[in-house]
């Protein structure tokens, strides 16, 4: 067995299904977002989180008449191996109809928080990623956000290259939070205002920039 297998890696083995294509004529997209508490806004006094902040920016009207769907399936408390259990359960329902389905994936605190192995994640996010590339499903990813303690951010920072080795050997973008977060005052202040994990309205902000900034409208193809 080699090094590679014995950490979980058989994921490095996948081999790319077709590329993601748009259809011609109007676009007509679901757009289903899973993932842990960051997804679904937890702590955000405007109830927005970075997800609708970032929806709200989104504006295929003006790609040729085209029409989003946009659901938040985000759980507080969600690991990656809930998400790779979940979606298959509760995104079909929302894709019905649509002729793009898109799918985003936020993970990464809990699974430190709950103590799950690098190597696990890796492959917990490698199964969802391979699964939705092989039946059409164009996927993006964000990733986890630093916190106010120095232990558990060391962890977070492995785990974040994890997750972004995984994206970038599938060419699946993915959207750095924690570095560029990590020493960021406004960040650091809004989660010394709440659970010092979670942040409020200006954090979400700061998420949601990343995000749009971070190849969204690329991966939506609205700059063709």
């Amino acid at each position: 067995m080699s090094s590679a297998e014995r950490e979980g890696r058989v994921e490095l083995e996948y081999t790319p299904s077709a590329d993601f294509q748009v259809a011609e004529g109007p676009r007509d997209v679901g757009l289903c977002f899973v993932g842990d508490g960051f997804v679904a806004g937890y702590g955000d006094p405007k109830a927005l989180g970075w997800v609708n902040r970032v929806v709200g920016r989104t504006d295929l009207a003006a790609d040729e008449g085209g029409s989003l769907t946009s659901y938040n399936l985000g759980v507080r408390g969600a690991s990656s191996a809930d998400v790779m259990a979940r979606w298959r359960a509760e995104c079909p329902a929302r894709w019905a109809g649509r002729s793009e389905r898109r799918l985003v994936i936020g993970v990464g605190a809990e699974d430190v928080a709950q103590g799950v192995t690098t190597a696990r994640s890796r492959l917990n996010l490698a199964n969802v990623l391979d699964e939705a590339s092989s039946t059409g499903i164009a996927t993006f990813v964000v990733g986890p956000t630093p916190t106010l303690d120095a232990e558990v951010n060391g962890k977070l920072q492995v785990l974040a290259d994890a997750l972004a080795d995984v994206c970038a050997r599938r060419g699946v973008p993915y959207v750095d939070c924690f570095a560029p977060l990590l020493s960021h005052d406004q960040w650091q202040s809004d989660l010394a205002a709440g659970d010092t994990v979670h942040p409020g309205q200006a954090g979400y902000g700061l998420m949601a920039w990343l995000v749009l900034n971070g190849g969204w409208t690329r991966w939506l193809q609205l700059d063709r």
